[in-house]
């Protein structure tokens, strides 16, 4: 069965303490709640395209243990294929501890993740495969290039966190890099990302001279698009959990080049979308379905 998009990169197990302000060292605090689910840039990605109704893959590596098999179950129970997710014997599944402050909608993240060897893909079941588009997080970069090498007419995007080999590598390849706040500032050498996008869009378009974006949390998305470059405004709202907000922006982007939307119009749903998350607590349980986003943007 031949799939529209399939997304590359990390899948972890996140455990997502909802807190009254951020822990100072050396103390203790209680919380009523815990919320708990898969999760990892790639794999929300994922999540919420098998959830907006698109037939979607993903290929990412968790172990056999009790957290892997949490993971590989839901994100089967909510539609991904995950024929190219391997639960390998003996490994040790990523664990995110995700401490959400909801008096001021940030997060702290500590992840799990041991050494390992990269993602291979599975050439029988890849044979099968026909997507349309390949979205990458930099956390497998062979696996991303030789998905790259196999379909070379997808569209190709990246979420790009943070400056690693990976996100370094696929940045000057890709058609769309998407990337933070902190990744563009570690490109560029720009402190201040969010008051000289111009000059930072110029110098991320500049490796691979097609499609830059840069997030930039409640001041919205900067792009540039060799055509076009300009500031879309965030969805205005209160955040109380930003937890995931960048995973549910590049899904929901990936969703309108999918449909062939222009990139602005593909921007303002990605923006929505990412908006509304954060106006609820946890990573993917805070994913809105395709109908809200779509009030929300008539509106």
């Amino acid at each position: 069965m031949s799939v529209e998009s399939l997304c590359v990169g990390h899948a972890c197990w996140d455990l997502c303490f909802i807190i009254d302000g951020f822990p100072v060292e050396n103390s203790k605090i209680e919380t009523e709640h815990l919320l708990e689910s898969g999760g990892g840039p790639a794999a929300n990605a994922a999540w919420l395209l098998a959830r907006w109704g698109i037939s979607t893959a993903l290929a990412a590596v968790v172990g056999d243990d009790e957290y892997g098999r949490r993971a590989a179950g839901e994100l089967r129970d909510g539609g991904v294929d995950c024929r190219l997710l391997e639960q390998r014997p003996g490994g040790v599944t990523p664990v995110s501890a995700i401490f959400s402050n909801r008096l001021n909608g940030s997060r702290t993240i500590c992840n799990r993740k041991q050494p390992t060897s990269g993602l291979i893909l599975n050439q029988v079941e890849m044979a099968d495969f026909q997507p349309r588009l390949l979205l990458f997080d930099g956390h497998e970069l062979n696996a991303a290039l030789e998905a790259m090498r196999l379909f070379p007419d997808a569209i190709t995007m990246l979420d790009a966190g943070s400056l690693r080999q990976g996100t370094e590598t696929l940045s000057r390849r890709v058609d769309y890099l998407v990337c933070s706040e902190r990744f563009a500032s570690q490109v560029t050498g720009e402190s201040e990302v969010a008051g000289r996008w111009h000059r930072c869009l110029k110098q991320l378009r500049a490796l691979n001279g097609k499609v830059a974006a840069v997030t930039l949390g409640a001041q919205g998305v900067a792009f540039d698009d060799g055509q076009e470059c300009d500031l879309l405004p965030a969805w205005p709202v209160k955040a109380i959990d930003t937890t995931a907000a960048g995973d549910v922006f590049h899904g929901a982007l990936a969703y309108g080049l999918l449909k062939a939307m222009k990139l602005r119009e593909a921007l303002r749903l990605a923006n929505v979308a990412a908006g509304l998350s954060v106006a609820k607590v946890g990573g993917r349980l805070s994913v809105p379905d395709f109908e809200t986003v779509k009030n929300a943007l008539c509106h």
